[in-house]
């Protein structure tokens, strides 16, 4: 938990809410266990769908806003980083649409 908070840190606009961010790395344990799966690739327009459709879409319930602004707005503020934490892509666009709350409890 130590390096994603690190990693979360980095970016986040707010202090990091880590009983979110516990949940987020609980809830997403076997993804981020899997090499081809724990990093973000902006680069790639279907993982960029499927972060808006499974992660937005159906884990945080959102249908309205500018979804496919806030990812790349994400991949913007970690443009640095070639190999972008899921956990922190996934924390910081929690955080972008207030919905932290979803993984703290």
């Amino acid at each position: 938990m130590a390096d994603h908070l690190a990693d979360v840190t980095k970016y986040a606009k707010k202090a990091v809410n880590e009983a979110a961010l516990a949940g987020l790395e609980k809830t997403y344990r076997l993804v981020l266990s899997q090499a081809d799966s724990r990093f973000v690739a902006c680069s790639d327009p279907a993982e960029r769908d499927t972060v808006r459709e499974n992660f937005l879409k159906k884990k945080l319930g959102l249908t309205g806003g500018d979804l496919d602004g806030a990812i790349k707005a994400v991949c913007e503020a970690m443009k640095d980083e070639h190999n972008k934490s899921r956990l922190t892509f996934y924390y910081l666009l929690a955080e972008h649409f207030d919905r932290l709350d979803a993984f703290s409890a």
